[in-house]
């Protein structure tokens, strides 16, 4: 079975790694930026001129791309190389209504699909500790599970497709909401003369003990805001989420409030800077 990645960004670069470690066949890759090829194909992956040469010679066409414009164009530029020998997985965070738009078009082909998008950041893609959550019918999430134990140690399906997304995007809400109730709470803390260490291992005592706070926490007293996730990749997914909302009718004020602190941090022009930089925005 021969595995193809499009898309060799901060994550996908270690993810398709991953991959061309474990995997026993050819694995091909395609970015637009040829450092990044080179780069995987120094790791020993093959390299393809384009999307469509990589989905004609693989069996399994991944794609880690950023935004929803960006995996319709993928997609909409292979349809002509599918077919039911082949299988795509979309592993960016996209609007759920556009992956599933997505998957009808690709199906129409004869070949599978699923979105399948990540939680967790660099150093988890690194390790292949990644988790991910399936959206499509039992029996291809089931069939490409092995491939996505090569990037993940969790890996769980959660419904039909575009439902992985919807998990996502709750995961990454409550993600934003937690961040921006650390955020105040170290600020008033720090107002009061406690210092983030302390604060830190106060709060682990008790019942607002969270990962985000054990794993931001050093960095945060460091100012280090180098970027594993940045603000505006975390700025896209809290707006899919306040909109895919409204959509629903489901009323998510804190949501809501996280996205002005992101539409805040995007406005100073930390759009690069990494998600847990909104501690400055929140500090003031």
């Amino acid at each position: 079975m021969k595995i193809g990645f499009i898309g060799l960004g901060i994550m996908g670069e270690s993810m398709s790694e991953n991959i061309v470690k474990k995997h026993d066949d050819t694995v091909y890759v395609f970015d637009f930026v040829k450092e990044k090829v080179d780069l995987l194909v120094s790791k020993g992956a093959a390299a393809c001129a384009d999307s469509v040469e990589l989905a004609e010679k693989s069996d399994v066409i991944i794609s880690m791309v950023p935004k929803s414009e960006h995996s319709r164009a993928v997609y909409s530029g292979i349809l002509k190389v599918l077919d039911g020998s082949k299988t795509c997985i979309d592993m960016s965070t996209i609007d759920p209504g556009v992956s599933v738009e997505i998957s009808e078009m690709v199906k129409k082909t004869g070949a599978g699909f699923i979105d399948a998008p990540v939680v967790k950041s660099k150093p988890a893609a690194a390790a292949g500790k990644l988790g991910i959550y399936m959206g499509g019918d039992e029996e291809t999430c089931e069939r490409m599970r092995p491939v996505l134990m090569y990037m993940g140690e969790n890996v769980i399906r959660m419904g039909g497709n575009g439902k992985g997304l919807v998990m996502k995007i709750c995961h990454n809400a409550l993600v934003s909401q937690i961040q921006n109730g650390v955020n105040e709470t170290i600020a008033l803390a720090q107002k009061n003369g406690i210092r983030i260490p302390e604060y830190a291992r106060a709060i682990s005592y008790g019942g607002g003990q969270n990962f985000y706070l054990d794993g931001q926490a050093a960095k945060l007293e460091a100012e280090d805001y180098t970027t594993a996730f940045s603000i505006e990749n975390m700025a896209k997914d809290v707006n899919i989420c306040v909109n895919l909302a409204r959509e629903c009718g489901v009323a998510m004020p804190g949501e809501e409030n996280a996205l002005r602190v992101y539409e805040k941090a995007l406005s100073k022009g930390m759009g690069g800077e990494d998600f847990r930089a909104t501690f400055k925005v929140v500090r003031g």
